[in-house]
């Protein structure tokens, strides 16, 4: 006997009652599983019911899709309990208990997976079912549901085959709608749901409740690696080994006429996080009606009128549920026969403005701590609020033109543009090359897939809680939901409204703010951030929270103007050579190339001269003097230094307009870095121009000047560009170019400060890979720095440092360290040297690819590689303070804006990061989220 007791105690818990599961059990019992049960713990009205757990879940796929052991039992004997609780029995013809099978991951994933209603229908119990409620029309309603639900969901059949019956006998009605359908429209209808599933399956519908409650449990399991969930966890980041739990429970039924009904509520706007009890709801509907957008449903306030003491009800518990959980709550519910059942509760997905307003409104009620609402915000949705949103005057010339053609819901706000596409498929396809609008009817979860890959989304059905609106919201993407003056012919591939006729390939322009449809294209404009309150205020929370600085790559003083504005402490890349590309620039540098090889021959001989001219005297000194002075006046050299002293006053005067608008801030300048052929026409095209001109005959001023660039261009080819001459080398071997923009740097610098402006330039040495090449330009290049500050009387507070780009740079740092007074990591290029390949050329290749198939868990030019690429940046930060204490590091590639890569920066001890003006802000939030995260960590 004691050896019995023992095995059994090895049975592993499997189910769990809801008045067995609390809030904190999400990784068990999923969302949804944890919130009934916390709910049924506060005792508000939950159906009975229990769920079956994630590692169910995953121990069924373990076994190769086979419950593990023990659990069918303890399904039996938690179904016995609610038997108990209900005194319904399951399969009961007189008193029948019928059940819901619903998923729940530990993750919100709306929509992705499936869920069975009316479980235990059949037509023993579809009598018992009439009878006890004196509706026969309500079972039938029922069991039909129950058919197709199953048909579709747990045997795979297309659900369009059930809704074309369905339909056949709605267009019979005169409302044309599912509740103008009679009992004996429901009947034939649930004859013609058998027939069908028969002729598809070969086999009968199920009429044992307990297989139809199995096969049910099992198509729940199925649905977490279904084609839209796998689609989604991949979108958001989500693992894969997370499994779902099966939540069961009693029927609530909300189509037993117009005293019942289901609907889904916030405790504030999904859309623009106002604090107001928001949501939809149907009478005489089941919950899925709502989701899948069958019909257009009531805004919640409706409800207050309706069915005034359910409304308030409904409130109690909203406000009583946001005040537990201390976060906004999406509420899942249905009314039977006036009596209101509480279906779910979990923290609602929101709109990236929403999920700033509703942070900042807690924190000002009292709700949650600054730290907390720092936390909440994630990157993306700062990212998100900075998206551009239609131009207002086009958009009215938009109208004034009659392109206007409709308006729905506001469903999920922003902007969009793009090709209409009538198929979840072909939009995914498409989306490869162009922008996307996904026009649907309504969606449904096996629209997934088009839905991520399209700009937008405008459906004909549909209400803000549809699941076309929740998955628009949860990704961020516009969606116009409802829009029912269209007429959609997803077979034609077309719609039609007000007579026009818009088809597949046709622009689109949707307005997810506003809920309006244009034909045509409507540019964007860019969001004012000084208007987003609840955002700045947020960010200065954040402000008080990180220890990283954030700083922003600007070429141009606008950009630096627009940066500062975002809240830039600094400058940690402004690229020269951007400058360069100019238009009235760029005849100047080519004039300066062209002559560039001539020119440092001479400067070489010079040079040469010169040394030799140390150690000279008598007769072969005066020799040696003439010979340089003779060299000194060559046309080419003469013609090449004049090029460079047209440009040093350009150059001047653009980094004149960026200290000013830096006033007060460090302002860090690389030096010219791109290969030297990037200046210049492309080789394929002067040998296409020279080709057609020596056949033509007829200008040989022109041929000659188009042979000479196409010469240059040759002898300029590398068969590797980016690791050939370019950075620090291109200062060494031109002679001039790097000596001329540092004088324009200092001059600038100089004669700002007379104006009154603090100025702070920090120089960058690009490429360095050895000492000698820091040391031969940086030290020439401090004396030109120097010399020009004694020329203007001024002196500044400068620094010269260098990017480490190259693994040998970050190798040698405590080498590289003795010369330069600050770092900065490049991690574009340090990532493309230490993994030893082209970025753009893997790109377009095989790295996409490799993160596809996990060889790769990320593309490393987007998420910083912390195993290799950042092993390097420990060991430069570590080596180069070891030679310069305090030594000022920051990061200025394209993973400044990262949140991740900024995270591992501030694990690394760097001082600060760099983004792009527009990623300043997530990189705030960012710089914050790693400090807390990092502090709660340590105070464990």
């Amino acid at each position: 006997m004691a050896k019995v007791n023992a095995q059994a105690k090895e049975i592993k818990k499997w189910v769990y009652l809801f008045n067995e599961g609390n809030k904190d059990m999400r990784d068990l019992l999923g969302g949804k599983g944890a919130g009934v049960a916390e709910m049924t713990n506060l005792g508000l009205p939950v159906p009975p019911g229990f769920t079956i757990t994630t590692e169910a879940c995953n121990e069924y796929f373990r076994l190769g899709r086979r419950f593990p052991e023990g659990m069918w039992e303890q399904v039996l004997a938690a179904l016995k309990t609610i038997e108990q609780q209900t005194g319904k029995k399951f399969g009961d013809p007189a008193n029948p208990l019928l059940v819901s099978v619903r998923s729940g991951a530990k993750m919100s994933m709306p929509g992705m997976m499936d869920t069975v209603l009316n479980v235990g229908l059949n037509e023993k119990t579809l009598q018992g079912l009439a009878k006890l409620t004196g509706d026969e029309r309500f079972a039938y309603d029922a069991y039909r549901r129950l058919i197709q639900m199953f048909g579709r969901i747990v045997k795979g059949i297309d659900g369009e085959k059930f809704e074309h019956i369905l339909d056949s006998y709605k267009e019979k009605t005169e409302g044309k709608k599912d509740t103008d359908l009679t009992v004996d429209m429901l009947k034939d209808i649930v004859r013609d749901y058998k027939a069908l599933y028969k002729k598809e399956l070969g086999e009968d519908f199920p009429e044992e409740p307990m297989e139809q409650l199995r096969q049910a449990i099992e198509a729940v399991f199925a649905s977490w690696f279904g084609k839209r969930a796998v689609d989604y966890r991949n979108f958001h980041k989500i693992p894969h080994d997370l499994g779902t739990a099966a939540n069961v429970q009693m029927m609530a039924f909300g189509n037993m006429g117009f005293n019942s009904g289901t609907g889904v509520a916030f405790t504030r706007s999904p859309s623009t996080g106002e604090k107001a009890l928001y949501g939809e709801y149907l009478l005489n509907a089941q919950g899925e009606d709502v989701v899948a957008g069958v019909r257009t449903p009531n805004k919640i306030a409706q409800l207050k009128e309706e069915m005034p003491e359910i409304y308030d009800q409904l409130t109690r518990i909203s406000e009583l549920l946001e005040k537990h959980y201390r976060e906004m709550q999406d509420m899942e519910f249905t009314i039977e026969r006036g009596k209101l059942w509480m279906l779910q509760t979990r923290a609602g997905k929101r709109t990236a403005s929403a999920a700033v307003k509703i942070a900042v409104d807690m924190v000002h009620e009292g709700l949650i701590s600054k730290e907390e609402a720092v936390m909440r915000v994630t990157p993306e949705q700062v990212d998100q609020l900075l998206h551009p949103v239609f131009d207002a005057k086009a958009k009215e010339d938009a109208y004034a033109s009659g392109r206007y053609l409709a308006k729905g819901l506001n469903a999920s706000p922003g902007a969009a543009t793009g090709i209409a596409v009538f198929d979840a498929t072909r939009a995914q396809e498409a989306a490869r090359n162009q922008a996307v609008i996904l026009v649907r009817p309504e969606t449904s979860p096996e629209d997934v897939h088009g839905m991520l890959a399209a700009q937008g989304i405008l459906t004909q059905r549909g209400g803000a809680t549809s699941h076309a609106a929740v998955v628009a919201r949860g990704l961020n993407k516009p969606c116009v939901a409802g829009c029912e003056a269209l007429s959609i012919d997803v077979d034609a591939r077309q719609f039609t409204v007000n007579e026009k006729v818009v088809k597949e390939g046709d622009y689109i322009s949707i307005d997810g703010t506003t809920g309006e449809v244009f034909i045509g294209r409507i540019p964007t404009v860019e969001v004012k951030f000084e208007e987003q309150k609840d955002l700045i205020e947020l960010l200065s929370w954040a402000d008080e929270f990180r220890r990283l600085g954030v700083w922003a790559n600007a070429d141009y003083p606008r950009d630096a103007a627009q940066a500062r504005k975002l809240g830039a402490e600094g400058i940690g890349l402004c690229r020269t050579e951007h400058m360069f590309f100019e238009e009235d620039r760029l005849p100047i540098v080519q004039q300066m190339i062209l002559l560039s090889g001539k020119a440092a021959a001479i400067e070489n001989r010079i040079q040469a001269l010169r040394k030799e001219l140390e150690n000279a005297s008598g007769t072969h000194a005066e020799s040696l003097r003439a010979e340089i002075a003779e060299l000194e006046q060559q046309p080419e050299r003469k013609q090449y230094y004049e090029a460079l002293d047209k440009l040093l006053p350009l150059q001047r005067s653009d980094f004149e307009g960026i200290f000013q608008v830096m006033d007060g801030l460090p302002v860090i300048i690389r030096l010219i870095d791109p290969p030297m052929h990037e200046f210049l026409p492309k080789r394929e095209k002067l040998i296409q121009e020279v080709t057609e001109l020596r056949c033509r005959g007829d200008n040989p001023a022109l041929l000659a000047e188009k042979e000479k660039m196409l010469r240059v261009v040759e002898d300029m080819h590398e068969a590797n560009p980016m690791l050939g001459l370019r950075g620090c080398r291109l200062g060494i071997m031109f002679p001039g170019v790097t000596e001329m923009q540092v004088r324009a740097i200092f001059q600038a610098a100089c004669r700002m400060a007379k104006k009154g402006v603090k100025v702070l330039p920090r120089v960058m040495i690009p490429l360095v890979s050895h000492i000698n090449e820091l040391r031969h330009e940086q030290v020439a290049l401090e004396k030109v720095a120097k010399q020009v500050m004694q020329e203007e009387g001024v002196e500044i507070d400068y620094k010269f440092g260098t990017m480490i780009e190259i693994a040998r740079a970050a190798l040698t740092a405590d080498e590289i360290a003795e010369l330069a007074q600050f770092f900065s990591f490049g991690t574009n290029d340090l990532t493309q040297t230490t993994y030893g390949i082209s970025r753009d050329d893997a790109e377009k290749g095989f790295l996409l690819a490799y993160v596809e198939r996990k060889i790769l868990p990320a593309n490393p030019f987007q998420v910083l590689d912390r195993e290799g690429v950042g092993k390097l940046m420990k060991m430069a930060v570590e080596l180069g303070r070891k030679t310069r204490p305090g030594m000022s590091i920051g990061i200025c590639g394209e993973h400044g804006g990262d949140p991740s890569s900024i995270e591992f920066c501030h694990m690394i001890g760097l001082d600060y990061v760099s983004a792009s003006p527009y990623r300043v802000p997530v990189a705030r939030l960012a710089a914050a989220q790693a400090a807390l995260g990092h502090k709660h960590e340590q105070d464990k």
